[in-house]
């Protein structure tokens, strides 16, 4: 069973240790990033890392991260697994406790992750409008997702 911890000490060898999950996470799921997209990536990726306000990690029993995500204001920023646990419920596990203990309702998908946008699905998000461009202005279109409305 793996436990879910906020992630009080973002220290280097904990930035470190999620940045190695999202690259490998990124390099398995996000096929239309190129090596020199990942790089220049990197840098923005460390300073959400540092900056987002809720930073959960799952992790394994010696306490080593096996996946993360980032909350801001009740949506889900970010959220990657370590390639070699994917499959295993981590991903659910952790967004299910965003939803349960966040109030997550939110999330922005790269459209051209079809396997994320799939998982949401999942889980219960649904479209409900798209962008052409990304945060960066990046031609990667962003499907945004949130849960119906009760």
């Amino acid at each position: 069973m793996n436990q879910i911890h906020n992630i009080t000490d973002r220290n280097q060898v904990v930035a470190s240790k999620l940045l190695d999950i999202w690259e490998k996470a990124v390099r398995a799921t996000h096929l239309f990033l190129t090596p020199q997209d990942i790089e220049d990536l990197r840098p923005l990726v460390l300073q959400g890392l540092a900056a987002i306000p809720h930073l959960l990690a799952a992790t394994d029993q010696e306490g080593q991260p096996l996946g993360f995500m980032g909350v801001q204001e009740q949506k889900l920023e970010m959220l990657f697994v370590d390639p070699a646990v994917r499959g295993q419920g981590i991903g659910t596990s952790l967004v299910n406790y965003a939803i349960h203990n966040l109030n997550v309702h939110s999330v922005d998908v790269n459209e051209d992750n079809p396997q994320a946008a799939g998982f949401y699905e999942h889980l219960g998000f649904q479209v409900y409008d798209r962008s052409e461009l990304d945060e960066q202005g990046k031609p990667w279109p962003i499907l945004h997702m949130r849960l119906p409305q009760e």
